[in-house]
């Protein structure tokens, strides 16, 4: 298979160099610096174009050798959301052509865009460059519209529209699942022949099982508490509230859990979750579950390894994932997750064999999937047992040779 030499990665509103679990960083910011690394390994080398954040930042950054992070200045360096970046596409766009047009023609053999703006860059990039354009959308406005947690705000109709512009412009579509190649079709006409199902990936040697004991001591848990995860950006979207209801209501049906209690939140407000960043907590000390509750910022990897091998379930109750990247790491850890039957989670997880998928978003279904869980030790090591061989399926190197394929194919 003929390889491509260098490809012009583009995520306009967020960093690869970025801590996931805040802000707007997250599952893609993963996606980005795993598939970048790997691509290097295999004698690819990637540029990533994301637009600049701080005046402090230099122009290029090495993320690896062979992978250069770009920082490109479009408008404010802070006080923007997302919201505010299509104002800002034109002279993001201009940044990135300044720097191809540095370099004789056909510097970049291939253009990957992720999430709708950057598409909306690829597009054009596609047209002046005459190469291919391949496209992961990440998160889609209609699916999340469908799926909104009570009181947060819908996608903008511009967002939308955009998305459908890439979809048509895009030679090929990445969906991390079946369901999102499905949602592509039906809600955004895609040509089903340009539609590539290429499911994201875990580091296994990063996330693999380990001492609970161990990685308690390391946390500074007892020993013999009962520790439920939740990790990821704190916003109606992720659901945490789901969760700390769910507490709460096993403990009203089982008080004897209340002295061993603990649930990590690990995380940092994000989207409609900055307008109020104190709301969770304020919710557990109107739950009465304020002292149970440990607050604990985003971690790197390898300490994120630790809390997942630390509990003894991890929760994503979300109400939407394109695919569920906190679920499967969870796996490899050999914890299992119980999480909403939503979207990727329905691939990420095998209900039954690694973890729990729950209809809905009553806390009451949560309390009680989790309690059975608790109290069945024989059926949790199970799903633990079946937590880490799901997981050993979603590798960050099977995740790349498809994509290769994908590029080399165009």
């Amino acid at each position: 298979m003929a390889l491509p030499r260098r490809v012009a990665t583009l995520s306009v509103h967020t960093s690869p160099l970025d801590q996931p679990g805040c802000g707007d960083a997250g599952g893609l910011n993963v996606y980005v610096t795993e598939v970048a690394k790997r691509l290097a390994e295999r004698g690819v080398e990637t540029d990533i174009f994301t637009r600049a954040t701080s005046s402090e930042a230099p122009p290029v950054v090495e993320l690896a050798p062979g992978v250069l992070v770009r920082y490109i200045t479009a408008g404010p360096f802070d006080g923007l959301d997302k919201n505010d970046l299509p104002a800002q596409l034109c002279a993001f766009t201009s940044g990135v052509m300044r720097e191809e047009a540095l370099h004789e023609p056909g510097w970049y053999d291939v253009v990957h865009s992720h999430y709708w703006l950057s598409g909306q860059v690829g597009w054009l990039a596609k047209e002046r460059w005459g190469v291919p354009l391949v496209h992961s959308m990440h998160t889609m406005a209609k699916v999340k519209n469908a799926s909104l947690a009570e009181g947060d705000h819908p996608e903008p109709h511009l967002r939308a529209i955009g998305e459908a512009q890439v979809v048509a412009a895009a030679d090929r579509l990445i969906a991390s699942t079946a369901d999102e190649a499905a949602e592509l079709v039906e809600l955004y006409d895609a040509d089903p022949e340009r539609v590539v199902t290429v499911a994201p990936g875990v580091d296994l040697e990063v996330f693999t099982p380990g001492d609970r004991a161990a990685a308690r001591a390391r946390l500074g848990l007892p020993v013999d508490a009962v520790v439920l995860l939740f990790v990821g950006r704190i916003q109606p979207l992720k659901a945490p509230d789901v969760l700390l209801r769910a507490v709460a209501e096993l403990l009203e049906s089982d008080p004897a859990l209340r002295d061993r209690m603990i649930v990590a939140v690990v995380g940092g407000p994000s989207g409609s979750g900055l307008a109020e960043p104190e709301h969770l907590a304020k919710l557990a000390a109107v739950l009465g579950i304020a002292d149970l509750v440990n607050f604990e910022l985003p971690a790197p990897q390898p300490v994120l390894a630790d809390y997942y091998r630390a509990a003894d379930l991890t929760v994503v109750p979300s109400h939407t994932e394109s695919f569920g990247l906190v679920a499967v790491e969870s796996q490899a850890c050999g914890t299992p997750v119980v999480a909403a039957r939503v979207g990727g989670l329905r691939t990420a997880i095998a209900d039954g064999r690694s973890g729990v998928l729950v209809d809905g978003h009553h806390p009451a279904d949560y309390a009680a999937a989790i309690g059975r869980l608790l109290h069945d030790d024989s059926f949790r090591r199970s799903l633990a047992d079946g937590a880490v061989d799901h997981a050993r399926g979603f590798g960050w190197p099977s995740t790349v040779e498809r994509l290769l394929e994908v590029y080399a194919a165009l």
